[in-house]
């Protein structure tokens, strides 16, 4: 994220792929001010490491518990660690490291803000029950850590996305009290609707309507179904954000 002079990455992806992405894009990374984590789930930190080594003044926003242990239960029963690399760990302890903590609303940089932890208030929002703290799979994780990136437009505010684990309802909710009513206009990211059924996705849909998006782009987590539906309801207000899309504001 390009603003001004300076830059912010929100998320560094699964691997050092996003070294390459980066320069086929003509994105500098070693000149990045600002490193935003929304979670700290591996497909998410695993490229921590790499971009790090390249820019080792950058700033690293990150609720404490993104560092936590993290697994899932898979439907055949099986846990596995899904949580921040050893590699992105040990890149973060760094007596030299400037990192910042976001449990609570936390500017960026030029006008860009975290969210920090984002209550949950909406009733159809339950925590995926999949994830868990503890290699055993006995303790709940309803992802505390996660967030999402925001900033006001001529046009709105403008909302970004990681995997919204706090509900995508919860998430707008509680930036629209940080950005004080202001009208929102663009939404993107990942909705993390995947596992939704009709009922949720629908509810989602409805609340959507309310909150008056100009502009939706449904990304990563959000599911085909979910994904589907949301450009057949928001007819002319959708694009795909892939790897590589550029949009201003």
């Amino acid at each position: 994220m390009q603003v001004g002079e300076q830059s912010i990455l929100f998320d560094t992806g699964q691997s050092e792929l996003i070294l390459e992405n980066a320069t086929r894009l003509g994105i500098a990374l070693e000149k990045l001010d600002a490193i935003v984590l929304s979670h700290g789930h591996y497909d998410h930190t695993s490229g921590l490491e790499a971009v790090l080594r390249i820019a080792p003044n950058a700033t690293v926003y990150m609720h404490p518990s993104a560092v936590s242990s993290k697994y899932v239960c898979d439907k055949d029963g099986t846990c596995r660690s899904v949580g921040m690399p050893r590699s992105s760990l040990n890149a973060l302890d760094n007596n030299n490291r400037k990192i910042v903590s976001t449990i609570a609303m936390t500017p960026i940089l030029g006008g860009v803000v975290a969210t920090g932890e984002i209550p949950r208030v909406s009733e159809f929002e339950t925590s995926d029950p999949s994830f868990y703290l503890d290699e055993n799979c006995t303790r709940p994780d309803s992802v505390v850590d996660d967030q999402a990136l925001y900033f006001d437009s001529n046009q709105g505010v403008v909302v970004i996305l990681g995997c919204a684990h706090s509900g995508v309802v919860n998430t707008l909710e509680h930036i629209r009290n940080l950005a004080g009513g202001r009208p929102f206009h663009a939404l993107l990211g990942g909705l993390h609707l995947l596992k939704g059924d009709k009922k949720r996705i629908g509810l989602t849909l409805k609340a959507l309507r309310q909150f008056d998006f100009k502009i939706l782009a449904p990304a990563h987590c959000t599911g085909s179904l979910a994904t589907a539906m949301i450009w057949a309801a928001f007819e002319g207000q959708c694009f795909s954000c892939t790897t590589g899309t550029i949009q201003s504001f």
